[in-house]
């Protein structure tokens, strides 16, 4: 179904259409009027609202357009909390990669060797998966999110209405991925698999003993002191301030739209239970990218990548893209949809400049034009 493209989606979805974009860059320290326009498009189009976040050098800049709850008509405000989906892999990622820093894991270590017996049926063998294959979704493992049992569930109106304040673990979800076939051998294409990512938080917690959630928070979230920022676990609601979220709930882009701000984010899992802010994924990338979180040498594998499907613009690293606009300015970034909440993040290779901005509607608007517009101008 259509909202299974964005909810929990696949890297790039919303930012491969940025390749119809304007060919030249923009001025350094511009108006950011090209931004504020490509917002303004996304509500007409039928975004509720849309809240966005920009920093470039030593200087910050917000901007909101249209509303935060549909009722009473309250505006999006530049510091709403928000889900963000499967930008949660970057914090997951730098975990992981911190770990192999310290010498606890390799990312050629086998899945069978720190998750004995979990990945295996059906074809699956974790012995034959490297833990660089699950972060750069070259495992083959099959996406739990794309089951059509866990869509009926979660992501069609009746299903979600009924499952939405279900609690899953994930063990749960990769057992519905350990149902299905392989999509390939391992290392032999590329297939976004948001089971990669509860595997890979599952492997986190089997080196510490401890939560990828409490890994994530004092190892990235405390000393950057992203307040608003957090890892919900099974908790419905959202924190304050935050607009409502809202989606069709079906494969239409027409028809009802419904209010689906409480879930319980365990469906998620490490693949995707974030809730954070513009600011707080701008301070995160500018930290990644500056070099900061990671030794070089991690960094340098974070960035290494593979071709991410047939997108002509977009090859996928360790949870972080590499992006060329049209108007070739470069990029490191990724996006992130659950019910409700369509996220980008974006930054240059410096992480000096860096854009992040959420849609609190998940069947339209043009994520790849407020890029292009914040980094391409007119």
């Amino acid at each position: 179904m259509a909202v299974r493209a964005v909810v929990m989606g696949a890297t790039a979805v919303a930012l491969s259409v940025a390749v119809a974009g304007p060919a030249m860059a923009a001025p350094a320290g511009g108006d950011h009027a090209a931004t504020r326009q490509a917002i303004q498009a996304a509500v007409q189009d039928g975004v509720p609202g849309v809240t966005a976040t920009v920093r470039d050098g030593g200087t910050t800049w917000s901007a909101t357009a249209g509303v935060g709850n549909l009722r009473t008509g309250k505006p999006r405000s530049a510091d709403d909390r928000y889900r963000v989906g499967s930008i949660t892999k970057a914090f997951v990622s730098t975990v992981l990669l911190q770990l192999e820093a310290e010498g606890r894991l390799s990312l050629d270590d086998t899945v069978e060797k720190w998750l004995p017996g979990v990945v295996q049926g059906n074809g699956n063998d974790g012995a034959h998966i490297t833990v660089r294959q699950l972060l750069n979704h070259t495992s083959g493992i099959y996406n739990y999110t794309q089951d059509d049992d866990f869509g009926r569930a979660y992501f069609t109106k009746d299903g979600f209405f009924q499952h939405r304040y279900d609690t899953k673990t994930p063990a749960d979800l990769v057992a519905i991925a350990m149902s299905h076939k392989p999509d390939f051998a391992p290392g032999t294409s590329w297939h976004y698999s948001n089971t990669n990512y509860v595997l890979a938080g599952m492997v986190v917690q089997k080196v510490t003993g401890r939560s990828y959630a409490t890994e994530i928070r004092d190892r990235i979230i405390n000393p950057l002191h992203l307040r608003a920022t957090s890892l919900p676990g099974t908790k419905v609601t959202m924190p304050s301030p935050s607009s409502h979220a809202y989606s069709k709930l079906a494969e239409e882009t027409t028809g009802p739209t419904y209010d689906v701000t409480k879930l319980n984010p365990s469906i998620a899992s490490s693949a995707g239970e974030m809730i954070s802010s513009s600011a707080d994924l701008d301070r995160f990338y500018g930290a990644l990218l500056g070099g900061k979180l990671l030794p070089a040498r991690q960094l340098k594998e974070m960035q290494t990548t593979v071709p991410a499907g047939d997108s002509p613009t977009t090859r996928y690293g360790l949870g972080i893209s590499d992006i060329k606009l049209p108007c070739g300015v470069h990029l490191w970034g990724h996006d992130g949809g659950i019910h409700g909440s369509s996220s980008v993040v974006v930054a240059t290779p410096d992480g000096r400049h860096s854009l992040a901005f959420n849609f609190n509607g998940d069947w339209s608007g043009d994520a790849g034009a407020v890029v292009v517009g914040e980094f391409c101008g007119k």
